[in-house]
């Protein structure tokens, strides 16, 4: 099946992959995480807890990236 993917034209690809992409996000309470991604996010937690930089607007970071480009 997967050989058979460039046959299939991009538009009906990336709707399949979104497609997928929907059907995980709405499996995704049953991911676990290891104890070490905990431990990560704990880590991130707290720095951003620490540092207090609320971060940007999405839409500033994508005008930043697009300028970029």
């Amino acid at each position: 099946m997967i050989a058979n993917l460039h046959s299939i034209p991009v538009n009906e690809r990336i709707q399949l992959v979104e497609d997928i992409w929907d059907s995980i996000a709405v499996d995704q309470l049953t991911l676990l995480l290891t104890q070490a991604q905990k431990n990560e996010l704990d880590k991130r937690l707290d720095a951003y807890k620490l540092d207090g930089i609320k971060g940007r607007e999405a839409n500033e970071v994508i005008a930043d990236i697009k300028n970029r480009l």
